[in-house]
């Protein structure tokens, strides 16, 4: 912060000429709109915030005072952003949700209704993507840290000061609790629920729910190709390994039994 207060070097606030502002937005005291930016229809920025350079506010959408919008962020209708936040450029914050139907031999699109719902101190790095809820909205509590390139799908809820490192992704309805870390890549499935201080290891796949703190990895290790193709047949063969060894096990169990019987 005292970086930032030290050497940020903003020009003063202002509405640029080429901004399109709805005459039913509000803008508070303070305020900086870049070039080319479009602010909808009953929008609400609140003080010191700065919207940059070709950002698109949909209709209702709410900014926190202080927050900074760089360039080409898009927030959808409906959907608010709290306080000092800071998002960086080419975010989509509220686009539909991955949510269709098989009818018939097609996809059926279903409407998402909801929008997301964005606190506090949360910073969002540039291009990711955090679609709108199917019904309940999507939610981005207090002080969350994301990356860049990371996907969060619709109805997810991230709990206070998680933090999530770049190219991660989390599908729909899938529930992360506070103080958790995601490590770059990893995938958490959807509907899943992970609990408060989860820690998941880079690359790892979360296809199930952590219920309890600590630190959790799940990924085949990497070897040189031909160990890898060797180990990945032997895999595919564990549960017959497995079948064959209770079977050799019950044997010798039976053996033992009818020799100890005076």
């Amino acid at each position: 912060q005292w970086w930032r207060r030290e050497h940020a070097a903003l020009s003063p606030a202002a509405i640029h000429p080429t901004a399109s502002v709805h005459p039913t937005a509000e803008l508070a005291q303070g305020v900086d709109v870049g070039a080319f930016a479009v602010i909808g229809a009953g929008v609400y920025i609140g003080p010191g915030a700065r919207v940059g350079a070709h950002c698109v506010l949909g209709e209702q959408v709410r900014v926190g005072a202080k927050t900074l919008l760089h360039a080409r962020v898009t927030l959808g209708e409906r959907c608010t952003l709290g306080e000092r936040c800071v998002v960086h450029s080419g975010v989509v914050i509220g686009a539909d949700g991955f949510g269709f139907a098989p009818h018939q031999g097609q996809w059926i699109k279903i409407e998402q209704l909801g929008a997301v719902r964005i606190g506090n101190d949360v910073e969002i790095g540039a291009n990711t993507c955090i679609d709108r809820g199917a019904l309940d909205d999507t939610v981005i509590e207090d002080g969350v840290k994301l990356d860049n390139l990371i996907q969060i799908g619709h109805n997810v809820h991230i709990g206070a000061h998680t933090a999530m490192a770049g190219c991660v992704g989390v599908a729909g309805s899938a529930t992360i609790g506070a103080g958790c870390t995601i490590g770059g890549g990893a995938v958490v499935l959807g509907h899943l629920k992970l609990a408060d201080g989860v820690h998941v290891s880079a690359a790892s796949v979360v296809t199930r729910s952590l219920l309890k703190p600590g630190h959790y990895t799940g990924m085949f290790p990497i070897d040189d190709n031909v160990n890898w193709e060797k180990n990945a047949a032997s895999l595919k063969q564990l549960n017959r390994i497995r079948e064959r060894l209770k079977a050799a096990e019950q044997a010798i169990e039976q053996a033992l039994q009818k020799n100890t019987k005076p």
